[in-house]
């Protein structure tokens, strides 16, 4: 009898996981584009969702955010934080979810990682070293 493969225990995001998150990211884009959030911060800002991310149980949601333009990350983070009963119950109300995640905002950096990235490679030393071979 062949042996299972022995893996690290590190699960990615399930099915599940992974389709309310994309629902909720729908549904936060949707809100903040239409301007059904009645905040001042929140309306002078055009803001991507690039990523909802669940935990195991549903029961939390991190919404990672970048306002366009990369500026005024801490007063939107905030602005989305003072509001997020009111997003939390739309987002229940339109997903029809046992239990509403609970909503934590945070800056999304995986812009600045692929521009730190792209600076790198672009570096006169990785250049170096590309053109050896």
């Amino acid at each position: 009898m062949a042996k299972k493969p022995a893996h690290s225990g590190v699960k990615g995001p399930s099915q599940r996981m992974l389709r309310v998150g994309e629902l909720i990211r729908h549904k936060l884009s949707e809100m903040l584009s239409r301007g059904d959030v009645h905040d001042d911060v929140l309306a002078s800002h055009v803001i991507t969702i690039p990523e909802v991310r669940l935990s195991p149980d549903l029961k939390l949601a991190t919404v990672y955010v970048m306002p366009l333009g990369g500026s005024d990350v801490k007063p939107v983070i905030e602005a989305l934080t003072r509001n997020r009963k009111y997003l939390r119950a739309e987002v229940a109300h339109t997903l029809n979810l046992r239990y509403a995640p609970d909503l934590r905002f945070r800056e999304d950096e995986t812009f600045e990682e692929a521009t730190r990235i792209d600076r790198l490679l672009d570096s006169d030393r990785v250049r170096q070293d590309t053109q050896k071979k």
